[in-house]
């Protein structure tokens, strides 16, 4: 068959659907707690999330750059970088969803997490682009 096992199987859409799975639950969460703004805020946020996981499944390997040269070291920088990105946007949700449930403001971390969606979407579009 020409598509390969792998692609097929639900297995690669768990995380995100668990991301999203989890913003419903908050959002429900904080929507009986009477914080139905705070809950679609969160719930936008979580949604925004499993979007970026599934839109990465469809990566597989980071793509060949010259923006931090050529090499071992360059592909390790790259690497670097990725895994900072996805650690911090990580932090900034889990900011929203602990805040949303604590009853504080979220507003600062979601504005942050719409700053990192934006930022991944516009180099996702734009960044095998020469300037």
């Amino acid at each position: 068959m020409w598509i390969a096992p792998e692609r097929r199987r639900l297995s690669r859409w768990a995380v995100p659907g668990l991301a999203l799975a989890a913003g419903v639950l908050v959002a429900v969460l904080l929507a009986a707690d009477g914080r139905a703004g705070t809950g679609l805020v969160a719930l936008a946020v979580l949604a925004g999330y499993a979007l970026l996981l599934g839109y990465r499944r469809y990566e597989p390997a980071l793509p060949g750059t010259e923006g931090f040269g050529t090499g071992h070291r360059a592909r390790a920088h790259a690497r670097a970088a990725a895994l900072t990105g996805d650690v911090l946007t990580g932090a900034i949700v889990a900011a929203v969803i602990v805040q949303g449930l604590r009853g504080a403001d979220i507003a600062p971390y979601a504005w942050l997490a719409a700053l990192a969606g934006a930022t991944y979407a516009l180099s996702a579009t734009f960044g095998g682009r020469s300037l």
